[in-house]
């Protein structure tokens, strides 16, 4: 699975989303997995247990006639394209993406390269778009609504222009409890990603040695992983030196980075639409004993956390496991966010791993483990790792050391 970044990109197996429009048909009517209108073959095991694992139809039982994806992340998913505009109504025997003319030949061309059977419509104009949608969703009596990636203007524009003679129902979570587990192919993508990450960390590393500043390292770990092939950095790069490394989401500044200081990086990259997340916290020169000290702590909640990930354990017992080391050090109350989460086409998706999560891992999940503390005036310390959930435990996708003084 593993290599260098080159090898790694030069091999990403095709995306396929052929199947994943009757998954989600299955979820929004309600329909057990497996069985088509007609009745149809039974799908795999495994598709059906991924519309076991959540999502909510709204405030009736009574199934969808059609969903409309307004979440790009979702769109994508579905149907493979990545452009910035456009919307996807999904009906029983129908999938139509609408969008602008910017892609007229992207949209065509990625729905065929994904595998996806569906039509695409293009129109220049928001009233134009109006038409179209309203004339794709005629005799749709109950049309789903992604109410987590709506505004309300938004929806209340559904509601009245586009869609006036339908039952409009809010839905939470149908696509994202599908994309919790990843296939062969959205894993290669996040493995390639990690593995940039990895690379570039090990580049920009011996900068440490001239004191350079928080924004000119965060600058340089972004260059590096794009000359490495990464489309973009997976989020905004965090490069968080001395007192500001008890910022958990510290944004760089013009701070130089001083010799023993702890410095937190927290970063990863962004490849073919999937993302890694990585943070490493480290020092050039010698630390200080109390800093050492936060550091061993954290590295092994971490290491407790890594060893519960595993297939049917719940996210709430991982959270546990790496809280526990630090609440035994007497530094409970500076860890003060979750353990980690999912990662794949959005750097925060489900499961979520925290005290309140009622999330339960499952086999080809890809999760963070993240502990951290925090001490305002003083530093903090997080180590990160991207992993996949595997039969038996978790394999680390990132894969950089884990050590405090590095120069």
């Amino acid at each position: 699975m593993f290599g260098n970044s080159i090898d790694l990109l030069a091999n990403l197996p095709p995306l396929c989303t052929a199947e994943r429009a009757g998954q989600l048909r299955s979820v929004m009517t309600r329909r057990p997995l497996g069985k088509s209108p007609e009745g149809g073959s039974e799908r795999r095991g495994e598709e059906r247990e991924e519309a076991k694992s959540g999502g909510q139809l709204g405030n009736s039982d009574e199934p969808l006639q059609a969903l409309l994806l307004t979440n790009l992340a979702n769109i994508r998913w579905l149907t493979g394209f990545s452009g910035s505009a456009g919307l996807v109504l999904l009906t029983d025997d129908e999938l139509l993406l609408l969008t602008d003319g910017r892609y007229a030949s992207q949209a065509p061309a990625e729905l065929e390269a994904a595998g996806t059977e569906g039509s695409v419509i293009i129109r220049h104009s928001g009233a134009e778009q109006q038409e179209a949608m309203s004339a794709a969703a005629a005799g749709c009596k109950r049309i789903g609504l992604e109410a987590d990636s709506l505004t309300w203007s938004r929806m209340m524009a559904f509601g009245k222009e586009w869609l006036p003679d339908a039952d409009l129902a809010p839905t939470s979570g149908l696509v994202e409890s599908l994309r919790r587990r990843k296939t062969q192919a959205e894993v290669a993508r996040i493995t390639a990603a990690a593995t940039i990450a990895d690379e570039a960390l090990e580049d920009v590393l011996p900068m440490l040695s001239s004191e350079p500043s928080e924004q000119d390292l965060a600058c340089e770990l972004d260059y590096r992983m794009r000359r490495r092939g990464a489309s973009a950095s997976a989020f905004e790069t965090i490069a968080a030196g001395g007192p500001n490394s008890a910022l958990p989401h510290a944004r760089p500044s013009s701070k130089r980075i001083r010799r023993g200081e702890l410095l937190v990086l927290d970063f990863g990259a962004l490849v073919d639409g999937y993302r890694s997340d990585m943070t490493r916290t480290v020092c050039s020169g010698d630390l200080a004993t109390e800093d050492l000290n936060m550091y061993e702590v954290v590295h092994a909640a971490q290491s407790a956390g890594l060893e519960s990930v595993a297939p049917g354990v719940s996210c709430a017992e991982v959270d546990a496991a790496a809280r526990g080391v630090i609440e035994g050090a007497g530094m409970g109350k500076a860890f003060m966010h979750s353990t980690g989460h999912g990662v794949g086409l959005d750097i925060h998706e489900r499961p979520t791993l925290s005290s309140l999560s009622k999330d339960v891992l499952e086999e080809g999940e890809v999760v963070t483990v993240e502990p951290g503390v925090y001490f305002e005036g003083r530093g903090g310390v997080r180590i990160e790792d991207t992993v996949l959930v595997t039969e038996d435990g978790c394999l680390p996708l990132t894969r950089s050391p884990k050590r405090a003084e590095v120069t």
